[in-house]
């Protein structure tokens, strides 16, 4: 606003009067909000899946709880009809031990331990493929082998080693190495064995659950692969 000053033809009334007229409009004037700086969210994290809560962390031996199957006698029948080998070369049926009801510190051992020296050839009992390759902390290094038609599977635990090249999705066939016998996962200091289970698959096979079959009753007639198994 200019303002007319007595050398320019005001009076010092007049320029009293716009002098106030002009402190009161600045104090009635609306306050400019402040401009604040934007901010960008930071980006959500991505999630990873979820977990099934029925995946074994540190399994030893596939889950035999709420499974959505059940073994009856007619499986016992055809596990015995395909005349399984035994996966240790040199071992004889009439040598084993049923094992299967022994307890355990997580329940009942649900398996059959068959002692032999270490690094001792583990062999397929059976022709099937390589379902699962797994560490856990009690069965140590395992293999998940499903027969042809992925309704059992069987698994070798406390091994050495795996054979030369094992991968998982490849083809075994009946006595073809798969591991060597060792003292992997929590199998006793100074007694090397193989952990051996059976349990049957769900309608939509998973490696780590399944009801568990007694192997001692399946390979009670069986021969060792080095007897022509």
């Amino acid at each position: 606003m200019a303002l007319l000053s007595p050398r320019h033809g005001g009076s010092h009334a007049a320029m009293a009067l716009l002098l106030a007229c002009a402190s009161a409009c600045s104090e009635h004037r609306a306050p400019v909000p402040p401009v604040r700086p934007q901010v960008t969210a930071p980006a959500g994290r991505v999630k990873a899946p979820a977990v099934p809560s029925s995946w074994p962390a540190t399994a030893a031996a596939p889950a035999s709880g709420l499974v959505d199957v059940a073994v009856t006698p007619a499986d016992i029948a055809d596990l015995q009809a395909r005349d399984l080998s035994i996966p240790l070369p040199g071992v004889w049926a009439a040598t084993l031990t049923d094992t299967f009801g022994d307890a355990r510190t997580k329940g009942a051992h649900e398996a059959l331990d068959i002692p032999a020296p270490m690094r001792t050839p583990v062999l397929a009992v059976e022709d099937g493929v390589v379902a699962k390759l797994f560490t856990s902390q009690r069965g140590g290094l395992t293999v998940y082998q499903f027969d042809p038609a992925s309704r059992y599977a069987y698994y070798y635990a406390h091994l050495d080693g795996y054979a030369p090249g094992l991968v998982e999705g490849q083809s075994l066939r009946r006595c073809q190495l798969v591991g060597y016998v060792g003292l992997t996962g929590n199998s006793p200091a100074g007694a090397p064995h193989l952990h051996l289970a059976i349990f049957k698959l769900e309608p939509t096979p998973h490696w780590w659950r399944g009801a568990p079959v007694n192997p001692y009753n399946v390979l009670r007639g069986s021969r060792p692969c080095s007897a022509g198994g």
